[in-house]
């Protein structure tokens, strides 16, 4: 799980993630948000027209950061995330 949170009051970007459809959301964040992600859920990072942030990046255990390009559907985390809020339960 990754966290991040924006510090300053000039900070404002975007955070895309894949919807189950495969679709972008954007969600606009700025001073004061908290954005949590779900490991294994693709999604990219742009400033907005300030082209500034100052954000803290928090990690779940050992803070390690490494990018896995599409397509990683055979990745652990990747395979985590489908079968936790992807895939469809039965019931």
């Amino acid at each position: 799980m990754r966290r991040r949170f924006a510090m300053s009051s000039l900070d404002r970007a975007f955070f895309d993630v894949r919807d189950k459809e495969d679709r972008w959301v954007r969600v606009h964040v700025k001073k004061g948000d908290l954005m949590t992600l779900p490991e294994g859920i693709y999604h990219r990072f742009t400033t907005d027209e300030t082209d500034m942030i100052h954000a803290m990046r928090l990690f779940v255990g050992q803070p390690v950061w490494t990018p896995f390009n599409r397509p990683c559907e055979d990745h652990p985390s990747r395979k985590k995330f489908v079968t936790e809020f992807v895939e469809e339960k039965k019931e």
